[in-house]
Parts: structure tokens; sequence; C-alpha cells
């Protein structure tokens, strides 16, 4: 079996998906977690100069998405078929379109713009967006096929930083999504890896 090492900051941010996936497969794997300071000295010597990245035995690969859609393939949860691959991805790259903008909250260095942000995106985007997603799930909570994918756990990552973000009942009346959240938060290896997980803010 191939040795994994996943390296990232001390957050969840873009390779929580790639820890959940790891996680639910049951795929052994070095998470390593980098401080600021630690990340100013790997950062030359980088393929691309940004995290996370992957090794996978010594060979390494970045993008979070690149690396979570490997996992998946790994642990049999990219989709069964090509056409289920595909919608697979579709709900991913869904959930990164909405989730990118995000990152302006923390790094704008107008506070007052930043805020302004939020509030849009509390109160228009993600309510137009879940509404989206909501039409996707099924009704016994996958976004693809009958059983858990690479899009679920991706969605999960997303709305697990949202409620913890913006405190709040994001899903209320969006009843295939909930069962979705269920799905992903019942795996095995994922309520483990949840309760053992590093507390960070996001």
């Amino acid at each position: 079996m191939p040795s994994y090492k996943l390296t990232y900051f001390e957050t969840r941010g873009q390779a929580e998906p790639a820890r959940l996936l790891f996680a639910a497969g049951g795929l052994q794997y070095d998470d390593v977690r980098l401080t600021r300071e630690q990340w100013k000295e790997l950062k030359p010597k980088t393929l691309m100069g940004n995290l996370p990245i992957l090794e996978v035995d010594g060979a390494a690969i970045c993008q979070s998405k690149a690396i979570a859609r490997l996992i998946a393939k790994e642990v049999g949860m990219a989709g069964k078929t090509p056409l289920e691959q595909a919608r697979a991805d579709m709900i991913a790259d869904t959930v990164d379109e909405l989730s990118a903008p995000c990152l302006s909250f923390y790094i704008l260095p107008d506070k007052n713009k930043a805020e302004v942000l939020k509030k849009e995106f509390v109160e228009k985007t993600l309510p137009r967006n879940v509404a989206l997603f909501e039409k996707f799930a099924s009704a016994e909570g996958y976004f693809v096929g009958n059983s858990l994918t690479w899009a679920d756990v991706t969605f999960f990552a997303f709305m697990d930083w949202v409620i913890i973000a913006f405190p709040g009942d994001h899903l209320k009346g969006y009843e295939n999504l909930k069962k979705v959240m269920d799905n992903v938060s019942s795996n095995q290896g994922i309520v483990k890896y949840l309760k053992e997980r590093p507390e960070t803010p996001y």
C-alpha cells in the first residue's frame, strides 16, 4: 500500500476534504500541520508555492481538489461510473466556486468591506446555493448514486466551516441536505476523526 503524507496549515481549510476522505476510507497517512513560520521556510521548496501538498510514496502533488479526487479514487468514493464521477466532480466544483471568495473574509485589510461581504454571503449567496444543492441531493442523502462520494464529503466540509463561522440553521427546510450531512458525519471513520481532530476556528 502506498504511503501518504498530507501537509497543510494548522487549520481545516482546503485540506479538510482530503482528511475526511482519508478517515472515511480508513487510509493511514501522515497529517503534517505547519505553523506560519514553518511554512515560510518550506514554501520556496514546494512545487507551486502553495498548500495543501500530498506526497504519495514521495511523489508530490498539490491543489486541493486534485488531492481530494485522488484520495476519493483510492477509497472508492469517486463514483462508480464515468457519469457518476462527472456528477461528483460537478458538485465538488460548485462547492469550490462557492467557497473560494470566502477567503477574502479573512485577508481583506478593509475590515468594514469584509463585514459587508460576509453579510451578503450569509443573506444572499449561501441561501441561493443551498437551495440549488438541495435539488441535486437525493432523499436518501447522496449527491451521486446510493453511497458516499467525495461530493458529499466536500459539501460536508464546507458546511462544517459555515456553521462555525456563521452560527445558525442554514439547512432549515432542506431535508435532503440534512441527510447528506448525517450520512457523512455517521461514517465510522469520520466519527472517529471528528472526535479526535484539533479544534481550530476554520
